[in-house]
């Protein structure tokens, strides 16, 4: 197998047809597909991997190996580095996702049978083969990663990728996601974390490359209970949290913290001059969050200069409606627009921008 032709791709479960028709602008075509995993070839040589909003992780493959003894599968992996003449920094062991994320409060990530076999993969590959004896490490730019997905714990698929050297020029708080282990950024929280939106908040962050400084004034918009105010917090910034619905007690009495309980149409401009950051993770459709964020951006009374937006999309089926999102974003004179369904994100995309100040 020519691994410049096949490529595998991690997807949320679920979003597997969403992510088909973006590579195929590419030229890749379906080859195997299970929930949450995608293996593409592409008729032509390339140097470029699949991408694409719903694209997760991307990976040139190398084969797979399947079967109930451990110590031979990791013997098939060590064969197929020989055959293939590839050594690497550093190796990646992650399982697909088996079902849609928050099902059995399921997150995406290692969990202990990953990490079991991660561990038993490393001590039996050669130093030649991979110079990093520890696995999921955080890659550094232009590291070459030993990519191991686990389809089932006694089916794995073995590829690797390149995390890009300009990686670099975002910095250690801004790493790429092809610096992360199956595309899920690890978080270690230094506060007290009321909902899981802290986690969607810390990746959103990471992701986008927005520079957050301590002492900034950002606006979260469907801020209750209070997740992703706690990260910003965090961070040290000042925040002001929008939402009729009430705040967890920890985010409430943090001083650097104001409520206004109220919906985001419904208060005027000014409260929100002096922002740099906005925020707007609210349980409405996009057009709805889309038509609120306008109205505040293209105020005269706002000087935001980058926001980050979740858009829910009800189905991955209407994944076909995002190019009107960004044209619409756009239309305020908004630059750098990325959008990302994020690891931690469920049926939505999240959209970074920057913006010229008024």
């Amino acid at each position: 197998m020519d691994h410049s032709l096949f490529a595998m791709i991690c997807c949320q479960n679920g979003a597997q047809g969403a992510v088909l028709p973006e590579v195929e602008r590419d030229g890749w075509r379906l080859a195997f597909s299970r929930p949450g995993f995608v293996t593409v070839k592409n008729d032509r040589a390339t140097d470029r991997l699949p991408r694409g909003v719903f694209v997760r992780t991307a990976s040139w493959s190398i084969g797979k190996t399947s079967g109930s003894d451990s110590a031979a599968m990791i013997s098939e992996v060590a064969a197929l580095l020989t055959k293939t003449k590839l050594s690497f920094d550093q190796m990646h062991v992650w399982p697909r996702d088996r079902v849609p994320i928050g099902k059995f409060g399921f997150e995406p990530g290692a969990d202990e049978v990953t990490i079991a076999i991660a561990t038993a993969i490393a001590g039996g590959l050669p130093r030649s083969q991979l110079r990093n004896p520890i696995p999921n490490q955080l890659a550094k730019p232009g590291e070459k990663v030993l990519d191991v997905i686990l389809v089932d714990p006694a089916n794995w698929w073995i590829g690797w990728h390149e995390v890009p050297k300009s990686a670099a020029k975002r910095g250690t708080a801004h790493l790429s996601s092809t610096s992360w282990p199956g595309g899920v950024q690890p978080i270690v929280p230094t506060v007290p974390v009321v909902s899981r939106a802290y986690y969607k908040a810390a990746e959103a962050i990471a992701w986008s490359g927005f520079e957050l400084s301590s002492g900034d004034l950002a606006v979260e918009v469907g801020s209750s209970p209070g997740g992703a105010c706690g990260r910003l917090l965090e961070l040290g910034l000042r925040v002001i949290g929008i939402d009729p619905g009430d705040m967890d007690p920890v985010i409430v009495e943090h001083p650097n913290f104001t409520h206004i309980r109220a919906r985001a149409g419904d208060i005027p401009r000014r409260e929100f001059r002096g922002a740099k950051w906005l925020f707007v993770d609210s349980n409405v459709r996009p057009d709805q969050s889309l038509s609120t964020v306008e109205n505040i951006v293209t105020s005269r009374d706002t000087s935001i200069e980058g926001m980050i937006l979740t858009l829910k999309l009800g189905g991955f089926e209407h994944a076909d409606r995002i190019p009107g999102w960004i044209k619409t974003v756009k239309s305020w004179g908004a630059s750098d627009i990325r959008i990302r369904n994020l690891a931690r994100g469920k049926v939505e995309v999240c959209l970074a921008a920057k913006l010229i100040p008024q």
